[in-house]
């Protein structure tokens, strides 16, 4: 047989260049199905505000606050999206110190296609800049979970700008901006896992509605008159809404369609069903009737606690994570809220405040190389307890601890800054007549149409 060695030694630039190209359209593709997902899933976590929080929210409490309840969400969909782009993503991302981003990104300069390589590198540097934004919407959401039924508009306005300034920016910086206190892979001092939002999202809004409760006192007639949420049919389809649409919040934050987005999806599930099981067996148990509202009580709790360690466990472990969050959360809202005597309107500690401190605690247990093998320094390290690493634990336990003591000192400050300018709480008349004509001049159900 003869060769034309000749015509191959032609012929190799051109299939070197074929080969070339062919290599760059996988990457490209793979890029582009990092970026489809990515958008995907910022669609999916902006549901969970809207409709998802608001249905959730909004049938929980009385006829007469119903839509003065959902326009807290609506708002906020709005109101942080601006804040955001203007200045929250630089103060989340930017290079800065360890407390506080800089102001490289400020009024998104720089801010497009190309990717930052710092945070996720096969999608541009806006997808990744969108669907953070959608964390930063719906944080202070969960908030007005406790403040339902008795705050002013223009109050919940101001405090929700003063806020995210005061609280979510620092606390999303140290965790998960490069530099930050935190951060486990980006130069943190502290390496505290957070894979979804357990402390920057649950904890800072969870504790920040208890203080949010205790500083605007109980509604007029609470406990004495009866409170019952209006219709239990909107907030089962908002707990639903919210449960799909935390695929996205959990699984989104692999940053890509790959395996850790697949196994941060499994955890995501198992748990939100394993924790609507379990609250619901904890009150059958105790007041003889599984109920409704337990059950996607239960769901959302479970979602909670999952969501900082979405990205490290095993599907096991996940269920166990679920099956603890529903029963302990239970035990928030039907013991510990009566035994103290607050007024948390629709029990934004009692799940999220409770509920992501269980999950940013058992993450330091059961979180594993197995499952996200991120390199630090060029090695496989042991993540959790299960792997051999007993100290994260405590470092989980500080990262905890940090977000609850900005969460209280700062809402606090910011409570007493809205209420010396304004006032936060509504008059008694208008409470007894409702936020919905009283704030908005309109009613959620015309019952003479």
């Amino acid at each position: 047989m003869h060769f034309d060695y000749a015509m191959l030694l032609q012929a190799a630039p051109d299939l070197t260049a074929r080969l070339t190209a062919a290599e760059a359209a996988v990457k490209s593709a793979q890029s582009a199905g990092d970026n489809a997902w990515m958008l995907v899933s910022s669609a999916l976590v902006l549901m969970m505000t809207g409709p998802g929080l608001a249905l959730f929210y909004g049938g929980l409490v009385r006829r007469k606050n119903v839509l003065s309840t959902m326009m807290h969400s609506f708002f906020m969909m709005a109101l942080v999206t601006v804040i955001w782009a203007i200045a929250g993503y630089s103060l989340v991302f930017a290079e800065g110190n360890p407390f506080i981003g800089g102001l490289k990104y400020l009024f998104l300069d720089g801010v497009g296609k190309e990717a930052n390589t710092d945070y996720a590198a096969t999608i541009p540097q806006g997808t990744f800049m969108i669907y953070q934004m959608m964390f930063a919407i719906i944080t202070p959401g969960l908030i007005s979970g406790a403040f339902a039924e008795r705050i002013r508009f223009s109050a919940m306005a101001l405090f929700t700008t003063l806020w995210v300034f005061v609280v979510y920016f620092p606390m999303a910086h140290m965790v998960w901006g490069k530099g930050g206190l935190l951060n486990a892979y980006l130069g943190g001092s502290i390496r505290t896992f957070d894979f979804a939002g357990g402390t920057v999202v649950h904890i800072t809004s969870g504790v920040s509605a208890l203080v949010c409760a205790l500083y605007l006192g109980k509604r007029v007639g609470y406990p004495k008159e009866p409170h019952k949420p209006h219709s239990l049919v909107l907030s089962t389809i908002g707990a639903c809404l919210l449960w799909v649409g935390w695929f996205g919040f959990n699984a989104g934050s692999a940053l890509g369609a790959s395996g850790l987005a697949t196994t941060a999806f499994v955890a995501t599930h198992l748990a939100a069903a394993a924790a609507a099981l379990s609250w619901m067996a904890a009150e059958w148990m105790i007041s003889g009737k599984p109920s409704m509202l337990g059950g996607i009580s239960g769901c959302v709790a479970g979602l909670v606690a999952i969501t900082p360690a979405s990205g490290f466990v095993k599907p096991m472990p996940a269920l166990l994570i679920g099956a603890l969050a529903g029963m302990f959360c239970y035990w928030m809202v039907a013991k510990v809220k009566n035994m103290f005597g607050y007024d948390d309107t629709l029990d934004a500690f009692g799940v999220h405040g409770a509920g992501g401190t269980l999950g940013a605690i058992l993450t330091g247990v059961f979180a594993t190389n197995a499952i996200n093998d991120t390199q630090i320094d060029g090695k496989v390290v042991a993540l959790g307890l299960v792997d051999g690493n007993a100290g994260q634990i405590l470092n989980q336990a500080i990262g905890v601890g940090i977000a609850i003591v900005l969460a209280v000192v700062g809402t606090y400050l910011i409570l007493k800054v809205c209420d010396a300018l304004i006032g936060v709480r509504v008059e008694r008349d208008e409470e007894i007549q409702g936020l919905d004509v009283t704030q908005h001049g309109e009613e959620g159900y015309n019952l003479e149409a």
